[in-house]
C-alpha cells in the first residue's frame, strides 16, 4: 500500500509539474475570467509591485514555477503599469514558458533604473522635464523584440494619439481585426508611459501605420474599465474575478468653500480644477466598476470577487511621480507591505466614503491565490481530458489500471 501511494504521488508530482508552466488555457474551458490591473503612477509603481510580490510568493507555495501570466486570462496596465504588465507577460529569453519578470524582479528594477530615468540633468529649458532617453533605452532592452501577439498572456494597454485625437489600445483581443495593433511591447510600454511635461511624446511606426503617442493616463489612469470591456467585448463567459492594484494617493483634505470661490478670476481654478478632477475621475473610475460587481454578479458570490488594493494615505513626500530619491523608493516599498496588513476598502455608493470590511488586504489576496490555482488546474484538467478524449471516470479507471500494473512491475523488480 505504501509503495502505491508513493507512486500516485510521483505520478501527481510529474503531472502538476508538467502542468505548471504551460500557458492557462482559455477561459472557455473554465469557470471564470481572470483579470489582473494595474494602475499608472511613474516611480509609485513600486507600490503595486511590492503587493503583487506577495501574490506571486504565495503562489510560488503552491507551484513553485507559478507565474502570475498563468494564473491571469489578462493583464492590463496603463503608464507605468502599462510598463510593468509588459514584463509580467513578456517571455522570458531564458525560459519561452516563463515570464520576463516577478513582481519581486520589478521593484529591484524601478528601485535601480529609477534615478537614471528621471534623471534632472536630461531635461531642457522648455521641453519636457525629462529626455526619455534611457527609458527608451532600458525598456527597449528588457522587452526586446517581443510582440504583442507573443505575450504569454493577453495584454491590455491603453495610450492616447495626438495627432488623431483618439484614444489607442493595444489589446490582444483587437489583433485579429487591427492587426497593426501588434506592435513591439517596447513600442506600447513606451507609448503608455509618454507623460506630459513629464517625458516627451512617443512616435513610432507599425504596419505602416503611424502612432503619435502620449501617456494613457490622459483617458484611462486606472485600466480596469477599459481591461474589463475589452474582456467582455471578446468572451461570452459572464463570471469575472478582477484583482485592481492602484499606486497610491494622498489623503483627501477638505480645502475651498463656495463662498471662498464664487468670486475667483478664471485663471485661479486651473491648478484646483486639475486637481479635483483627479480626484472625482478616480473616485468615478471605482464607482463604475464596482457598481458593476455588485450589479451582474450573484448575490452569493464572495466579495472578492473584485478586489481593488490602494494606498489612500500616501506620505506625501512619497507621493511626487518622479522622486527617485533612495528614501522615497524605500518608503513606497514599505507602503506597499504595510498596505498588506491594512483592511480591504469599499465605496459607499451614496457618500463616495470608504469603509473597511473585516478583511486583510493579504487575507484577501490568499483567497483571490486559491481561486486562480483551483481555476488553473481545472482548466488544465479538463484539457488534458478533451485532448485524450474520454470522460473523466474513464480516464481514473485507466489511470488506476496503469497504476496497479506499475506496482506490480515495482513489486517483481524487488523480489
Amino acid at each position: 500500500m505504501a509503495l502505491l501511494v508513493f507512486f500516485v504521488l510521483v505520478f501527481a508530482g510529474q503531472l502538476i509539474g508538467g502542468f505548471s508552466t504551460q500557458r492557462l488555457p482559455p477561459s472557455e474551458n473554465g469557470n471564470i475570467i481572470t483579470i489582473l490591473s494595474i494602475d499608472g503612477g511613474g516611480i509609485k509603481g513600486i507600490l503595486p509591485a511590492t503587493v503583487l510580490h506577495h501574490l506571486d510568493t504565495t503562489l510560488k507555495t503552491k507551484d513553485p514555477n507559478a507565474d502570475l501570466a498563468h494564473y491571469f486570462d489578462v493583464i492590463g496596465g496603463t503608464s507605468t503599469g502599462g510598463i510593468m504588465a509588459a514584463m509580467l507577460a513578456a517571455p522570458s529569453s531564458h525560459d519561452p514558458n516563463r515570464a520576463a519578470f516577478t513582481p519581486g524582479q520589478i521593484v529591484d528594477f524601478y528601485k535601480q533604473n529609477g534615478p537614471h530615468i528621471f534623471n534632472a540633468s536630461t531635461g531642457t529649458l522648455f521641453g519636457p522635464q525629462f529626455d526619455g532617453e534611457f527609458l527608451h533605452y532600458i525598456t527597449r532592452k528588457v522587452l526586446k523584440n517581443t510582440r504583442l501577439s507573443q505575450t504569454l498572456t493577453n495584454v491590455v494597454i491603453p495610450s492616447f494619439d495626438i495627432k488623431t485625437q483618439k484614444p489607442v489600445i493595444f489589446s490582444s483581443y483587437k489583433l485579429g481585426n487591427a492587426p497593426y495593433l501588434n506592435a513591439l511591447l517596447s513600442d506600447i510600454a513606451l507609448s503608455t508611459s509618454a507623460a506630459p511635461i513629464i517625458l516627451p511624446p512617443y512616435y513610432f511606426e507599425n504596419e505602416g501605420v503611424e502612432f503619435n503617442m502620449i501617456d494613457g493616463a490622459v483617458e484611462a489612469g486606472n485600466p480596469t474599465q477599459v481591461t474589463i470591456s475589452e474582456v467582455l467585448q471578446h468572451n461570452s463567459y459572464p463570471k469575472i474575478l478582477v484583482l485592481s492594484v492602484g499606486t497610491g494617493v494622498e489623503k483627501v483634505t477638505e480645502t475651498y468653500t463656495a463662498q471662498e470661490t464664487a468670486h475667483w478670476p478664471g485663471a485661479c481654478w486651473v491648478f484646483p480644477l486639475i486637481a479635483f478632477r483627479g480626484r472625482g475621475s478616480a473616485a468615478m473610475d471605482e464607482y463604475h466598476v464596482q457598481s458593476f460587481f455588485n450589479g451582474s454578479q450573484p448575490s452569493s458570490q464572495p466579495s472578492y470577487q473584485y478586489l481593488r488594493i490602494e494606498e489612500h494615505d500616501l506620505n506625501p513626500a512619497f507621493a511626487n511621480l518622479v522622486n527617485v530619491t533612495p528614501e522615497s523608493m524605500q518608503g513606497l516599498e514599505d507602503t506597499g507591505k504595510q498596505l498588506l496588513h491594512e483592511n480591504v476598502l469599499k465605496l459607499n455608493f451614496d457618500t463616495f466614503d470608504l469603509y473597511k470590511l473585516n478583511l486583510k488586504n493579504y487575507e484577501a489576496l490568499d483567497r483571490i491565490a486559491d481561486i486562480l490555482v483551483g481555476e488553473r488546474q481545472s482548466r488544465l484538467e479538463r484539457k488534458s481530458m478533451e485532448k485524450r478524449g474520454r470522460p473523466l471516470l474513464e480516464n481514473l479507471r485507466v489511470f488506476s489500471e496503469k497504476t496497479e500494473a506499475s506496482v506490480t512491475l515495482l513489486k517483481n523488480l524487488f523480489i
